[in-house]
């Protein structure tokens, strides 16, 4: 596919249209749908055409397999394929409403426990935890027994025993959920808790549910089937899979074949309810549910990129981004060099295209993104072939804006920092936390050895920013890319953050691509600055000295400089008194 451009011709390669947003086939989910179909129509169709042969006693007991009767007969003469047969509709009905009774149960009391008043939470989670630690079937053995033999209760027992499994994930859901912004904004405005379950939280965690499911329909159908199997769920003339499967135990030595009907049709329609689950999973799965990320080589002439000398360590020619082939482009024709030990800044406002241009330097693009380039190299290394892991982890630094959502809150640093450096790079553990406590040092983070061992929420906004860089630092990469650092901390901390990346960079002469909304901010590090807005470059500004409202020529940099604010301090003058003191 070719499009027109300013500067030149731009391939993008063939790719489906985006489908982020739509629901993603998968051929688990197809695959478990058509046997569930099959399962359906059996249901549906055999108690009106095979009742009579399952049910009316016939002339031929404890035949084995004949053209007549493939699955042989029982000691009544009834044929077991048409036994078999009637039976998916029992069985199949018993587990919908089991798994249906205890999901309803189950996803409410896990919901309300988090909306319920402290005290009432506590106690509901503490009776989830005591509820799971007993296995499923076996708490459906103990309440079938207790209710006495018969449908309606081993349907009963086996929902009492799948509550516990949907209260906890839809409690362990709903924590975070309940916490959110908007959910405690409802709750200040006098939302009732009914409406914030419905409204908020359960179509939040809608697929996970879904998954969760399919997997309990598949165990109910288990469950109950035993339970018939061992003489408590459905009394004869009644009869589903587990009571067939009863009923040929006697005989299994002398006529094997009575049982295989209901254990094939048993196995059957678990595993495609199975399928479905994880066919949902998928689904639900965000890399699995768009497109990938495609980062391609554009064909045409160079725009003009300045590159002056050997100390070139980035050269981006033509980048652009698009959501899918079609989509409107997200970043147009962006092309800028960074050398060795230098700075560069871009800056413009959420949405101008900032950290997609930084996320196709460093080979991270989102899914469902497809992105080209007419040049792509970082230190003679060209990002638009293939690029080894190890040579990207060697070569590129990256210093995210949050700090706290960057690190794994459920590991200690040593761990999760040292990951690059053992896996990518060859180091030793040893070597690895060795270095890493070095690097530590060099950012001035008192005890190095001791923050290893401790986890993220133990250390402060600033220590943690200041662990990421020398974990980015650690293998002086040629490039470092920092997406808006400083933007969580405070002023303080961000002067602190500002002042340790300059200084890293001039020791190292890492070249540094810095990431910023704010001008003030840019200016205070940068040695030049692109400006861009609408996924554009509309302002290079190469001595960043002299950068005033009077010297930017474009009208969205001058209101950049406009927004960035400025604190003037008015000392009032000295009374006579204190004059002449």
């Amino acid at each position: 596919m070719t499009e027109s451009n300013p500067a030149a011709a731009v391939r993008v390669a063939e790719a489906p249209a985006d489908r982020a947003r739509r629901f993603a086939w998968n051929p688990g989910l197809v695959i478990g749908l058509g046997m569930l179909a099959v399962v359906a129509v059996a249901a549906v169709i055999a108690p009106l055409v095979f009742g009579t042969q399952a049910t009316g006693v016939g002339t031929d007991p404890g035949q084995a397999s004949s053209a007549a009767h493939p699955l042989g007969t029982d000691t009544l003469g009834r044929d077991m394929l048409a036994r078999t047969l009637v039976a998916t509709q029992s069985t199949v009905l018993m587990a919908l409403f089991a798994t249906v009774l205890s999901s309803v149960v189950g996803i409410a009391f896990g919901i309300f426990v988090w909306l319920a008043p402290r005290r009432l939470r506590e106690l509901g989670l503490r009776l989830i935890e005591f509820a799971v630690s007993y296995p499923t079937m076996l708490v459906a053995i103990i309440v079938a027994a207790i209710l006495g033999q018969g449908v309606v209760q081993v349907v009963v027992a086996v929902a009492v025993a799948n509550i516990a499994g949907f209260a906890r994930l839809t409690a362990n859901l709903a924590a975070k959920i309940s916490a959110s912004e908007y959910v405690t904004t409802a709750r200040l405005m006098g939302v009732p808790v009914h409406r914030l379950a419905l409204r908020h939280v359960l179509p939040n965690m809608a697929e996970p549910i879904l998954i969760l499911i399919a997997g309990a329909f598949s165990g109910a159908l288990v469950e109950i089937s035993g339970l018939s199997f061992i003489g408590l769920g459905a009394q004869t003339p009644a009869f589903d899979w587990g009571t067939l499967l009863n009923d040929g135990l006697s005989r299994i030595a002398v006529n094997p074949i009575v049982i295989a009907g209901p254990a094939v049709a048993l196995t059957f329609t678990s595993l495609a309810a199975l399928m479905v689950g994880d066919g949902l999973a998928a689904a639900a799965n965000p890399r699995s549910n768009s497109t990938r990320a495609r980062l391609v080589r554009a064909e045409g002439e160079p725009a003009v990129v300045t590159i002056e000398g050997d100390d070139t360590v980035l050269i981006a020619d033509g980048i652009t981004v698009k959501h899918g082939s079609t989509g409107r482009p997200l970043v147009s024709d962006v092309s800028f060099t960074i050398r060795r030990g230098e700075v560069l800044g871009i800056v413009g406002e959420s949405g101008s295209g900032k950290s997609l241009t930084a996320s196709v330097v460093a080979r991270l693009l989102g899914e469902g993104l497809e992105a080209s380039a007419r040049r792509l190299e970082l230190g003679g290394t060209d990002l638009l072939g293939r690029v080894s892991g190890r040579t990207l982890a060697s070569k590129i630094g990256l210093v995210y804006q949050d700090p706290g959502t960057a690190l794994n809150p459920a590991l200690v640093l040593g761990t999760q920092l040292s990951d690059v450096l053992t896996i990518r790079l060859g180091f030793s553990r040893r070597g690895a936390l060795g270095l890493l406590a070095r690097a530590f040092e060099a950012v001035k983070l008192s005890d190095p050895e001791g923050r290893l061992r401790q986890h993220p929420h133990q250390l402060s906004g600033g220590m943690k920013q200041r662990a990421m860089i020398a974990s980015a630092m650690s293998t002086k990469p040629d490039l470092l890319i920092a997406d808006e650092p400083t933007t969580a901390l405070d002023v303080t901390v961000q002067r602190e953050v500002l002042s340790l990346l300059k200084r890293m960079n001039e020791q190292s002469g890492t070249a540094v691509l810095f990431i910023s909304h704010d001008l003030g901010v840019v200016r205070a590090l940068c040695d030049r600055v692109l400006v861009m807005k609408d996924g554009r470059i509309v302002e290079r500004i190469d001595d960043v000295a002299t950068l005033s409202e009077d010297t930017v020529e474009h009208p969205y940099t001058k209101q950049l400089l406009a927004a960035t604010p400025t604190v003037a301090v008015k000392v009032p003058a000295p009374t006579p008194g204190e004059a002449r003191s």
